[in-house]
């Protein structure tokens, strides 16, 4: 734990690595988020205004949470202390409060705040509200799932965007160019397509790797050059970066592999992967989630009951834990990965919100408004509406969709036996309205 009274470090300790000593030290120096720290972005604002608000940083790994947070303290020259969640405690979280109280405009930073319990966080909670201190926390995960409503109301989330290719590219020309370690070896990027494959997005994953080429690379006997190639990045990176870390390094692209398996029916691949997640020590209820998702994305109308499995398999897991949650999750992985598959509904509710976003919201036909006052049904609100179960097989065939999108499709049924008998029941009901 930071002293309350440390300011973020200005120079990275010795024998850092090169993403700890490339680490900017400044805004101006700091990659992406121009959404939230450009000119015009909502945390630039608050700075010049002298003051940041209670917020959690949600985003992928190595996308500058953490470095955001420090340089935001740099900024507004506050006290700043720092946990991680791996292994603070509630004692921890209430000695930093205690100190707190006697110094104004403290910033705590909680990393990884998603791993903090309830009990961590209800310890926060009151600080936060009085004011004694502001907090930022940096997550990984949805923090809908994994925050408290109770500090989710009290504080702002921010979404941190991915880092773009030049983004990327950029920090491996600067590390070259200023790092004193790096420049005593002449570099030559002959391409850049694996270093951004491998690190996945992940700037720190992308500079520690570009370490490992450079120094272990042989250099051109003639010139002493170090070609940086796709053929070198790809088997230095499988000697050094083979270990599963559910901090980051490999965490995505596991979680990627898995579901993919899944999708693609093969229930190996997906023992495989998911035995990769627990013995690296990933949560079981983040596996259990990544199913709820998939068992309605991927598997859908297809077997309806797959959503059900899923979710009594998310509520065996948050009852019981590891170890006994293995079999639980394994049986829920074969029978996803078994399922026929279908993403009918998935494209349909896409293509629907987009639909909604491009053209805006179309008027309720007046048949199917709400009618409550007197004025409303003078003006004709629901008086054209049938109600379906006073037709023949609960059924009335009567216009639902606003009119601008009458008889607009955004439901395909799947190619599976039980949305072959969904869209029989369609077209009987609705003939060629549309289109089934």
């Amino acid at each position: 734990m930071a002293s309350l009274f440390d300011p973020p470090a200005d120079q990275p300790r010795p024998g850092a690595p090169l993403a700890e000593r490339l680490r900017p030290r400044t805004l101006s120096e700091y990659v992406g988020q121009q959404h939230l720290i450009g000119p015009e972005g909502v945390l630039r604002r608050y700075l010049s205004a002298g003051r940041i608000p209670s917020l959690i940083l949600w985003g992928p790994p190595g996308v500058g949470k953490t470095t955001l947070a420090h340089l935001m303290a740099s900024e507004l020259k506050l006290p700043f202390v720092a946990l991680s969640a791996i292994n603070a405690g509630v004692k921890d979280v209430r000695d930093v409060i205690q100190q707190a109280k006697s110094r104004r405009g403290t910033l705590l930073f909680i990393d990884e705040i998603h791993r903090f319990s309830k009990s961590q966080q209800d310890a926060l909670l009151g600080a936060v509200e009085q004011g004694i201190v502001t907090l930022i926390g940096a997550t990984t995960e949805n923090p809908s799932f994994e925050v408290i409503p109770a500090i989710l109301s009290r504080a702002q989330v921010y979404v941190l965007e991915g880092l773009s290719k030049d983004d990327l590219t950029g920090l491996v020309d600067r590390a070259l160019a200023t790092d004193e370690a790096l420049r005593r070896r002449p570099v030559q990027v002959g391409s850049y397509d694996a270093l951004l494959r491998i690190s996945g997005g992940d700037a720190r994953k992308l500079l520690n790797l570009l370490e490992i080429v450079v120094e272990s690379a042989p250099a051109d006997p003639s010139t002493g050059t170090v070609t940086v190639t796709d053929e070198l990045v790809q088997q230095l990176a499988q000697q050094n970066l083979a270990r599963y870390d559910k901090g980051g390094e490999m965490h995505y692209d596991v979680i990627s592999a898995f579901i993919k398996s899944i999708r693609g029916s093969d229930p190996n691949a997906a023992l495989y992967y998911l035995a990769v997640m627990l013995e690296g020590g990933e949560d079981p209820k983040f596996i259990a989630r990544r199913l709820l998702i998939l068992a309605s994305e991927d598997v859908g109308n297809a077997n309806p009951n797959a959503l059900l499995l899923a979710q009594s398999t998310f509520q065996a897991v948050t009852v019981i834990g590891m170890p006994e949650s293995d079999i639980i999750l394994g049986q829920c992985v074969v029978y996803l990965a078994t399922s026929p598959k279908s993403n009918a509904s998935y494209l349909a509710i896409r293509e629907a919100r987009a639909l909604v976003k491009q053209q805006g919201v179309q008027p309720v036909p007046l048949q199917l408004r709400n009618a409550p006052t007197k004025l409303m049904k003078q003006l004709g609100y629901g008086t054209e509406y049938h109600y379906s179960h006073d037709g023949a097989g609960n059924f009335v065939y009567q216009e639902f969709m606003p009119d601008a999108l009458s008889g607009r499709r955004f439901y395909t049924p799947g190619a599976n036996a039980t949305e072959a008998k969904m869209q029989e029941r369609l077209r009987a009901w609705w003939g060629e309205k549309y289109g089934y």
